[in-house]
């Protein structure tokens, strides 16, 4: 079917079109001979319609009377480009046949109602699932008002993540780490902690996976701890602290590097990390890719911020040593077994000696 060529086009659009949703289209005769195609691209270009129009008229095809086979209702309002409904009208495009509405409230079934109010047939459903999938985080921002919070972890087949002295580089082998820079490519931005910064120094950008863009930095930092001089500031792109305890010099430290330092305090004195989440839905983050420590990985798992775990297993036994998470669980230690966190395999799979598991909050995806 053309709506799965059009899926794999909006595949192409995932390092590439954040914070728009990953989308693609193809245009094709009423025989299904295919006019043009193409996908979303980066903040501010054309939309996946506009791409494939764009390439239709490259190739010398007349659109008239044609079918536009989109991954996501076309859009409807001005933002930072123009209504894609209104440009396959204008192109005389007879149908459309879309896989999912916009969550979008700005769009939200109107493009699909001024497609109709133009005479032009509507069709939705065919790749609907394969098309939310793929943009979960949109959804996800739209629909709950906070990112989708994915946590990445690398740990022994016994669930160690550091020995006890806090080394842990490498646990995984090559194939493991460029598959997570691939994952961190995909998101809008990526989490940390102060203690991950201070311990590791860390850039956390994309360095071994195609990017056209850097994905923003999140620090969770309540005493503004972040050395000025830290590697993270390397990366073009933005850099965001949040902080519990104001500092001005420390700010003003931080922020002549560039950073944006937020204050968001909670009762324990801490940074409250569900205003966090918020915060960044404003800042327009649709995947939130999380590389923390323990204790951070804690706080998102008790707090039920958590959506999605990417775990990195290598084939050898550390024993004693630091786990993904501590303190996950409001009261402490579980008591009954009814009380964990209960997860659905995605996939699992092989890299190298290494195997990829993708596990997700039951229930999570149910917006």
């Amino acid at each position: 079917m053309l709506i799965d060529l059009a899926l794999t086009h909006a595949r192409q659009a995932t390092p590439l079109s954040d914070p728009n949703p990953r989308v693609g289209c193809v245009i094709a005769d009423a025989e299904g001979r295919i006019l043009g195609q193409g996908h979303t691209q980066q903040r501010g270009g054309p939309h996946a319609e506009i791409m494939a129009l764009r390439d239709a008229a490259a190739r010398g095809h007349a659109t008239a009377g044609a079918i536009a086979y989109v991954t996501l209702e076309p859009c409807s309002h001005h933002g930072r480009t123009g209504p894609c409904c209104d440009a396959l009208v204008a192109a005389s495009i007879r149908k459309v046949v879309a896989s999912i509405a916009d969550p979008n409230p700005l769009v939200a079934g109107q493009g699909f109602e001024r497609l109709r109010a133009a005479g032009v047939e509507v069709e939705v459903g065919p790749g609907a699932m394969q098309s939310r999938e793929l943009n979960i985080g949109f959804f996800s921002r739209m629909v709950r008002k906070t990112p989708w919070v994915r946590l990445k972890a690398a740990a022994s087949l016994d669930g160690k993540t550091a020995l006890p002295n806090g080394v842990s580089q490498w646990i995984t082998g090559e194939a493991a780490r460029a598959d997570g820079h691939a994952w961190r490519a995909r998101a809008s931005a990526i989490l940390t902690g102060v203690g991950t910064v201070l311990d590791d120094d860390p850039r956390l950008d994309v360095r071994h996976a195609e990017t056209a863009r850097q994905p923003q930095l999140v620090v969770v930092d309540s005493q503004l701890q972040t050395p000025p001089a830290a590697q993270l500031f390397m990366a073009p792109r933005a850099v965001w602290i949040y902080a519990a305890t104001r500092n001005d010099a420390k700010a003003a430290a931080l922020e002549a590097r560039g950073a944006t330092v937020t204050y968001l305090p909670n009762a324990q004195g801490k940074v409250d990390l569900p205003a966090l989440m918020a915060d960044l839905a404003r800042r327009e983050v649709n995947e939130l890719h999380v590389e923390a420590g323990h204790k951070l990985n804690g706080s998102l798992m008790r707090e039920g911020l958590l959506d999605e775990l990417l775990l990195y297993l290598a084939p050898k036994l550390l024993g004693d040593g630091m786990g993904i998470a501590t303190h996950a669980f409001a009261g402490g230690p579980l008591s009954s077994l009814s009380d964990a966190l209960p997860l659905e395999f995605r996939s699992a799979d092989r890299l190298g000696d290494d195997l990829r598991i993708v596990a997700r909050v039951t229930g999570r995806d149910a917006f």
